[in-house]
């Protein structure tokens, strides 16, 4: 765990995808401690003449964005890994998107362990199972 879903403005880019995910997959493991190996991401691009801000599309206003959603099981985390989280994605993102805009979000999901899961057993379930 956990599941990441990342949209990003623009043309679909292979490369910067992969530059993405890759960079995601580093600071998640590295600063939220989760393993890689069960790290689910889906990317999804969005034309800049979709993706509005203050009511106006990228199209018009220029730059780029993205918003991440991580969810991760509730309590396994600090208020501080959280923080350092998203500042540090934010800033990685920020040196291969042009002109980054601000309003570009990282939303980190606390999920009940009892009903979040992966592979048919929630995370509460395996919790359960780590302390026998």
């Amino acid at each position: 765990m956990p599941h990441i879903v990342l949209q990003l403005s623009g043309k679909k880019d292979a490369g910067l995808m992969h530059k993405a995910v890759e960079v995601i997959q580093d600071l998640t493991a590295e600063i939220l401690k989760k393993e890689r190996n069960v790290i689910a991401t889906t990317v999804t691009f969005i034309e800049d003449d979709q993706w509005f801000i203050g009511g106006k599309p990228l199209s018009l206003i220029g730059g780029s964005a993205f918003h991440l959603d991580i969810s991760v099981t509730d309590e396994t985390n600090t208020k501080s890994e959280k923080c350092r989280f998203i500042h540090e994605l934010y800033q990685a993102m920020a040196k291969f998107r042009e002109n980054l805009h601000e309003a570009s979000y990282i939303h980190l999901i606390d999920a009940r362990a009892a009903a979040y899961g992966y592979g048919g057993r929630t995370q509460e379930w395996r919790h359960q199972q780590a302390e026998m």
